[in-house]
């Protein structure tokens, strides 16, 4: 009975959890690529930095490929959901291809969920001690928190945006999601993420659950596309 009763509970639990996660993803890719059709650029953008001392125009990035992530904290369930706390893997990712020219960019929003719920000056306390906490300190430029979707969201975001088709169809909880009006190619959740050519083009645009390996190698298959052309 003893192992009948571990058998059964570690069956349960894994499948509990992954119902949790894993919704049906008939209407979810990883990954999209953007459409070629793009006239514009991100260079025609820009932001201020988290503690407001500064307006980074998006040209300064010239050169680089950029990954543009919308970011947000999810105060206490870092332990079930290790997934929705990616601040440590974009601190890996930006380490690990900083010399093949990766910038990495954080957009703090409260929009899904309300999880960004401090002002700028919080967020990085925040960061440090409670989530992911261990005196994390980004080593990627996080900007001002504001809007990613509706009818105040950062025009950067509508170019991103109108840059490529949509990860996921569906929206998810209505009462977890804080914009109007709801838009086709709006982000779904905190963590979707957009790669820009060094010529500040859209190239290709991830579903905020894939795994941060999978967007690894995604850019450095783009990378190395470009280095064989």
């Amino acid at each position: 009975p003893a192992m009948g009763g571990w058998s059964r509970s570690a069956w349960i639990l894994p499948l509990f959890l992954a119902g949790l996660v894993q919704p049906g993803r008939s209407e979810e890719r990883e990954k999209v690529d953007c459409y070629h059709s793009v006239k514009d650029t991100i260079y025609n953008y820009g932001a201020l930095t988290l503690d407001g001392d500064e307006y980074i125009p998006f040209e300064k990035y010239k050169g680089k490929t950029v990954l543009f992530v919308n970011c947000g904290g999810v105060p206490g369930v870092l332990l079930t959901h290790p997934w929705l706390c990616l601040h440590a893997e974009l601190n890996a990712l930006q380490d690990e291809l900083r010399n093949q020219g990766l910038v990495v960019l954080g957009f703090p929003s409260n929009q899904f969920g309300k999880q960004e719920p401090g002002q700028n000056s919080e967020i990085l306390p925040a960061l440090k001690y409670v989530r992911p906490g261990g005196g994390f300190v980004p080593n990627f430029q996080l900007f001002q928190k504001g809007d990613v979707n509706g009818a105040k969201e950062q025009k950067v975001f509508t170019f991103l945006k109108n840059a490529c088709p949509p990860v996921a169809e569906e929206f998810g909880n209505p009462n977890k999601l804080f914009w109007e009006p709801l838009r086709n190619h709006d982000i779904k959740w905190n963590f979707e993420k957009f790669l820009v050519s060094p010529e500040g083009v859209p190239i290709m645009r991830w579903y905020h659950r894939t795994n941060i390996s999978v967007v690894k190698n995604d850019i450095l298959s783009y990378m190395r596309r470009r280095l064989e052309q």
